[in-house]
């Protein structure tokens, strides 16, 4: 049975009780109110799609403060919303494949498959059975749709309604007679020998069988999985190639995570992550040609640096073997075929140093290599490749030109590759990002989301194939995201600004045309408070780095009185900008804490998104290195610019800003007077693997940068006041995390830190009375230590 220590629950109990009483709030808001979340902000649209018919638009809304979210409809031209019933959102056409002229529509909904007349408007089933039907696409011509159903491929004539299966993928191995020259196969032919009736029934079973096989039509060749995952299956526009995943499992132990408080009155265990470092599967690509009925797997060999160990391993750990035996382990993914059947495929490494885009020779499962980005610290950034099996951009521009996106110099930036002549351009440049890219129907424009404008603010863009200009779409400043109708003449965009929820718009898809709103979300009360306009600026870091912030001050100024600096999770994710933050609940305890006398400081540390790959990667190896010099130079920039009091500085934030928050109270406790951690993680050992190895390799290659980059490591340097607040449910970081880290803080006879659990809480908390529970106590914190 697991064991706590009665000092931890002590403790518990004696901080229950410190922060039973209310502490002095001089705004007019309350932590109760704000944390209540959509209920006092409003419930703002979500999950913006189009009509196949181009005209209608739909979302989820809740301007009536039901229980649940509802369907809306609005039309291109921003007609007043309407609610959609149950029966209208059955009947709802769904997104799919078009024909060559965009005429017809397949898609499947619910596991079965539809046929949508875009002209008309109307839509027939195809097929209503209890196994689904996914992934369809017409075959070349339009007369007949390809799908897949379990692990296979079929063919569904539109005419005549025919049913062909394409593939013939089976679970288990393959049956086979006794190995030859083995005791089975020894006994066979002995019994051969001996046995006259033998020799003819086995004679007549031949027959029959070769009988029964000239009867039977053409099958496809049977391919047995042996114990592999079949995933990502594949076809060209002729079904002639089909492409395939096959992912061997590695054995990894999971963790897991005990709910105290559910409806049953048990305690319930549930199975969660692995660790970082553990076993990981492996990957093929294969192939089958339909045209030959046979099976091969792409190779790798040709890559460039595939058996390139990462720098580390030289530098660091002094390896001198600058090459591996084998190639590195890969992902491929999914292949992107051309009108006419060509395939391009991104590789991915695992060791997240390499991203290749190659073309893939169909008919010998080769591989012709046409970029290959290296990153010592890990490839990433927008519209690249990443380690859930995202593809990036990639797509063909015609039979000879493919585009794609890399940080080569060092801004995710498009680029189109011809290749026959191996000529390279880039379609955009400069000190910004391509966010999204997608090309337009006729293949003249790229439509894109870009922070041209700087990193603070994401506008929407066509981009000339041709000339190459660059025409903004979108004006008000802050952040637009644009769903294109699919006949590409409307947009249906979620807006936002600083202190401006999301809504919805529409507007004609050119530039000059005016956004017409169509939502209002917010609620009477939300309405009531002048939210401030966080000021978005920069500050020197000790390095020379411009460090953005976002800046929240009291009335009367900040001189002499204190401030906190906020700490923004998950790492890779901006939080200087100018529209609604997804912290949005933080948003608004900051200007709280600004009605009470506090200056505030959101900071985009070195990690953060939006700001390109040197910003990203500055905390390679080293979490808590960078990462939390800039929270200190931010803390100095608040005393020596805006006159803030040195002595009363707090910091707080959740997950990766939970992380910091006890870096900087373990390494930096002369800057620190106290500090609240959420949902921390303490121990970076303890974390998945697709982040924590992007950034710190593995604990067993990599013990250095684990060691310096771990909370647990540096506890002893705790001097100011701590408060850890924790999900036990919490299956991302784990409650095992803090629990750890207690126990540390109890052996080096730390006694300045207390502990709150939320029993039913995971990571993203849930409910408003946690929210309220949780930053009553972080408020307390800081009127009592920073109030003096």
């Amino acid at each position: 049975m697991a064991r706590f220590p009665l000092t931890l629950f002590l403790g518990l109990a004696a901080f229950t009780l410190s922060f039973a009483q209310p502490v002095p709030n001089r705004s007019p808001l309350t932590v109760e109110q704000i944390m209540q979340g959509e209920r006092f902000v409003g419930f703002l649209p979500e999950d913006i799609s189009w009509h196949p018919n181009s005209q209608e638009v739909h979302f989820s809304w809740n301007p009536g403060m039901d229980t649940l979210r509802s369907g809306y409809r609005t039309t291109a031209q921003g007609a007043e919303p309407k609610p959609l019933s149950l029966q209208e959102q059955m009947a709802l056409p769904r997104l799919g494949a078009y024909n060559e002229d965009y005429s017809r529509m397949v898609y499947s909904k619910n596991g079965d498959l539809f046929l949508y007349e875009v002209g008309a408007g109307l839509a027939r089933q195809l097929t209503n059975t209890l196994g689904g039907e996914y992934s369809p696409a017409f075959a070349p011509g339009g007369q007949a749709v390809v799908y897949q159903s379990g692990d296979n491929l079929f063919q569904l004539s539109l005419q005549d309604g025919q049913l062909e299966q394409l593939t013939n993928f089976r679970e288990g191995a393959e049956r086979k007679e006794g190995t030859p020259g083995g005791q089975d196969s020894w006994l066979e032919a002995q019994q051969d020998e001996l046995f006259e009736v033998l020799r003819w029934r086995a004679a007549q079973d031949r027959l029959r069988k070769a009988e029964r096989e000239a009867l039977e039509p053409k099958r496809p060749a049977p391919f047995y999985l042996k114990g592999q995952r079949l995933s990502n299956l594949q076809h060209t526009p002729d079904a002639r190639y089909v492409t395939f995943r096959l992912t061997q499992s590695a054995e990894a132990k999971r963790t897991q995570v005990p709910a105290f408080v559910d409806g049953s009155g048990y305690l319930d265990i549930s199975k969660a992550r692995p660790k970082v470092g553990h076993p990981q599967d492996t990957h093929e690509m294969g192939i089958y040609d339909r045209g030959r009925d046979t099976f091969y797997m792409v190779s790798t060999e040709a890559l460039s640096g595939i058996r390139q160990k990462p720098a580390y391993k030289l530098e660091v750990y002094g390896d001198t073997a600058r090459a591996y035996d084998n190639p590195r382990a890969v992902i491929i993914h999914s292949p992107v075929f051309s009108e006419e059947g060509q395939a391009v495929v991104t590789v991915r490494a695992q060791d997240n140093k390499s991203r290749w885009i190659a073309r893939l020779d169909l008919a010998t499962g080769a591989l012709e290599e046409i970029d290959h980005q290296r990153d010592e610290a890990w490839v990433g950034g927008p519209g690249i490749s990443g380690w859930n099996f995202s593809t990036g951009t990639l797509g063909w521009l015609n039979e000879e030109e493919v585009y794609f996106q890399s940080e080569a110099t060092g801004y995710s930036h498009l680029y189109v590759h011809n290749l026959s002549t191996g000529e390279r351009r880039a379609l955009t440049s400069g000190p910004f990002e391509v966010r999204e890219a997608s090309l337009s129907r006729d293949k003249e424009t790229f439509f894109l989301t870009v922070n041209a404008e700087g990193p603070h603010e994401q506008h929407f863009y066509h981009l000339s194939v041709k000339t190459g200009e660059l025409q903004r779409i979108t004006t008000a400043p802050g952040k637009h995201e644009v769903s294109l109708s699919p006949d590409e003449k409307h947009l249906a965009i979620r807006y936002s600004y600083s202190n401006k929820p999301w809504e919805l718009f529409v507007m004609p898809n050119r530039a000059g045309a005016t956004p017409k709103q169509v939502t209002s979300s917010t609620t009477p009360d939300f309405d009531a408070y002048p939210w401030r306009e966080p000021k978005v600026i920069t500050f020197s870091a000790a390095d020379g780095a411009k460090v953005p912030a976002r800046l929240y001050q009291p009335k009367g100024g900040s001189k002499g009185g204190p401030a906190v600096i906020f700490v923004h999770g998950a790492g890779y994710l901006q939080n200087v900008h100018r529209w609604w933050s997804s912290y949005y609940r933080e948003y608004m305890f900051h200007n709280l804490l600004a009605d009470n006398g506090y200056t505030v400081l959101d900071i985009d540390y070195r990690g953060s998104d939006g700001y390109g790959r040197d910003w990203r990667t500055g905390i390679y190896r080293y979490m808590g290195g960078k990462d939390l010099s800039d929270q200190v130079d931010g803390a100095r920039y608040l005393a020596e610019e805006l006159g803030c009091d040195p002595s009363r500085m707090g910091i707080y934030g959740g997950s990766y800003g939970g992380f910091i928050t006890l870096m900087a109270l373990f390494n930096s406790p002369e800057t620190f007077a106290c500090g609240a951690a959420l949902r921390s993680v303490t121990d970076w050992a303890h974390y998945n693997h697709p982040y924590t190895s992007n950034i710190l390799n593995t604990p067993q290659e990599d013990s250095i940068a684990f060691r310096r980059s771990s909370p647990i490591y540096h506890a002893e340097g705790l001097q100011g006041h701590l408060l850890i607040l924790h999900g036990m449910v919490d299956d991302n970081v784990q409650f095992q995390d803090v629990v750890r880290l207690s126990q540390r803080l109890i052996e080096l006879g730390k006694d300045n830190w207390e502990m709150a659990l939320f029993p039913m809480e995971p990571h993203g908390f849930v409910e408003p009375s946690s929210w309220a529970d949780e930053y009553k106590r972080i408020f307390k914190l800081f009127q009592t230590q920073l109030r003096k």
